[in-house]
């Protein structure tokens, strides 16, 4: 088995077992063992694995920590563990004592949910108190999974993991400051960009109003590029194209047309359109459930066939609605807040395919 494989079966072990994981113990013998063993290793063999590994710091004798990982008879990762709920913090760490004692040049620190891996890139000897890699496994992302891999026995090279080390660190710190400053801007980051399109004095009521066009540009901005990026993604799923003649012929649908004639998809469009597939999962083979876009609407159609609509958001307006269908294809519209609250209307969705999968002439 591919080790993303086992990885993705370690993250439903946990989903499943978290509520369950009632100490510290339990959290190692559940999640940290298994995620030591997807890794490569034997955590039953001393060569490889020592639990409750001896650390003597100066005059303290007997001090341990909870694994060490070991190669060539000498520990290269040393791993603390925490409780599953409990938060992780290094201060008065023993992970930040041990390090500096040990040959080790990785120090994880883990509450099996969450791994946070630790190097010495601003002082040699010295555990950095900032990790270089932060792993969530219950908001795993393909890249840290090869991240990951790099800790397999079968592929692990200080050199190699150091020399990627500095970049995960300073551009993971880069992406939270953007972030932070993204959602709630310091007049520092208000200035430097209001500067570039503001001739006037940056007095205390510009500054207001920067701050609140600074706010609303980025949330512009995020939401562009996720529209983007969904776009791209459906782009061989949701059919938005210029239809036959055939099909124009059709009343009770109206059809996508390209893009030069107005449509335009929305992010919330395809959101509500990838929840209405969730809805029909268990019941119809999801590339059976097409999207198309038109100037009103946009519309969910069974077998890419007009004459079979599922649904049809309406979100076009300030007030969104979504459209169902009876058996004789009359459309009552249900007003929503939120997209959410598409699932409530999970019934007549679903009915809406009884109707098409019961007709023996599949409506043509």
């Amino acid at each position: 088995m591919d080790f993303q494989d086992i990885i993705r079966q370690l993250v439903e072990r946990i989903e499943k077992m978290k509520d369950n994981v009632l100490t510290e113990e339990a959290t190692k013998n559940a999640f940290i063992m298994p995620f030591i063993n997807a890794l490569g290793y034997d955590v039953f063999n001393p060569t490889e694995v020592v639990p409750e590994f001896i650390c003597d710091i100066g005059t303290k004798k007997g001090e341990k920590i909870d694994y060490a990982i070991m190669q060539d008879g000498k520990p290269v990762i040393l791993i603390e563990c925490k409780h599953c709920l409990q938060d992780l913090s290094l201060h008065d760490n023993q992970l930040l004592r041990y390090f500096t004692v040990s040959p080790a040049k990785f120090g994880v620190l883990t509450n099996g949910i969450i791994y946070r891996f630790y190097t010495d890139l601003e002082k040699e000897n010295v555990m950095d108190e900032k990790p270089f890699l932060e792993v969530n496994l219950l908001e795993l992302r393909d890249t840290q999974i090869e991240e990951l891999r790099k800790f397999h026995k079968s592929y692990f090279d200080v050199d190699n993991i150091m020399n990627t080390a500095s970049e995960l660190k300073y551009t993971n710190e880069l992406k939270r400051l953007i972030a932070s400053e993204m959602s709630n801007p310091t007049p520092e980051f208000v200035k430097f960009f209001a500067r570039q399109v503001y001739s006037g004095q940056m007095k205390e009521r510009a500054m207001e109003q920067f701050t609140g066009l600074m706010k609303r540009a980025a949330s512009q901005w995020k939401n562009d590029i996720i529209n983007e990026r969904l776009k791209a993604a459906l782009n061989n799923d949701v059919q938005v194209s210029t239809t036959s003649t055939a099909e124009k012929s059709e009343p009770e649908a109206e059809h996508c047309e390209d893009s030069d004639n107005g449509i335009v998809t929305t992010a919330e469009e395809l959101q509500g359109y990838y929840i209405v597939k969730s809805i029909l999962a268990q019941k119809v083979s999801l590339n059976r459930v097409v999207g198309r876009d038109t100037k009103s609407y946009f519309g969910v159609l069974l077998d890419d066939n007009n004459r079979k609509p599922i649904c049809r958001l309406w979100f076009n307006r300030s007030n969104k609605y979504v459209g169902t269908f009876d058996a004789e294809k009359n459309e009552t519209r249900h007003l929503i807040n939120s997209l959410d609250e598409i699932y409530t209307l999970a019934e007549p969705i679903c009915a809406a395919v009884d109707y098409y999968e019961g007709t023996t002439n599949g409506g043509e």
